[in-house]
């Protein structure tokens, strides 16, 4: 559908509702300029496939590796910005009463945009933890080694991200969870329906009776079970849906949408 016409009856059940939910995936980053995870890489990363590299074992091979091409990762995603879409979630925040957004990517772009209820499924490129330990280390003694060591055992550090035949955090996907089954309205924005446990969620929501809408470029395996399918860039629909929800009374263009 055209992306600027937003069913009248979604906004309707989005001005009533009490509890939503959404689930982001790398769609509404690539939209900053964040690469999605399988794109082709650049200079001296070309030659690395990054399903190789993101996995404990690609890890205990060549550490230094893996480290710094998560550093070249960061470097990247530093130069992005939240985009009018991040911003528009912020904005649904601020307006209802229980938003949990919870979202695949690990670029921290929603935090940035100022998102405060963010449930990171897989994880944040700018966290470190400890790889013998499994514990989240804030600190560590400068140094020249790379990876860097754990203050506490000694151990290398690594990226805070579920690498490939990896598990996802229990508390984070039980929160996730839990918001798909208690929401009203459930949001899958720019996200392929692919990648589980994920893309389970949005059909948690269903069967719990909720409104499942799908923003999207393109269609995906979960088109077809939505009550309402988007079909357009998160940063042009979102926006549009706030303002049509809460304009007269927000200032959407203070809110960078």
């Amino acid at each position: 559908m055209n992306p600027l016409l937003i069913p009248t009856d979604l906004v309707t059940r989005l001005r009533t509702a009490r509890r939503v939910a959404v689930l982001t995936g790398a769609g509404i980053s690539a939209e900053s300029g964040v690469p999605t995870f399988r794109e082709a890489q650049t200079g001296l990363w070309a030659r690395y496939n990054p399903e190789e590299l993101a996995t404990p074992e690609a890890f205990r091979r060549n550490p230094r590796l893996v480290w710094e091409w998560y550093a070249w990762r960061q470097e990247r995603v530093r130069q992005a910005e939240p985009n009018a879409g991040h911003y528009a979630l912020v904005e649904m925040e601020r307006r209802i009463a229980e938003v949990a957004l919870i979202t695949q990517n690990v670029d921290g772009l929603h935090r940035r945009a100022g998102s405060q209820q963010v449930v990171e499924l897989h994880g944040n490129l700018f966290r470190v933890k400890c790889f013998a330990e499994d514990r989240p280390v804030e600190n560590w003694p400068e140094s020249a080694n790379i990876p860097p060591r754990c203050p506490h055992c000694g151990s290398l550090l690594r990226p805070d991200v579920v690498w490939f035949g990896e598990s996802l955090a229990a508390s984070a996907l039980r929160v996730a969870e839990q918001a798909a089954v208690t929401a009203e309205i459930f949001f899958s924005i720019g996200t392929s329906a692919l990648v589980y446990p994920a893309a389970n969620l949005p059909f948690t929501a269903l069967a719990a009776g909720a409104t499942v809408v799908e923003i999207n470029p393109q269609p995906t395996p979960l088109s077809p079970q939505v009550t309402f399918s988007l079909n357009g860039p998160a940063g042009v629909i979102l926006p549009r849906l706030v303002e049509q929800v809460w304009g007269d009374a927000v200032g959407i263009s203070e809110c960078r949408l």
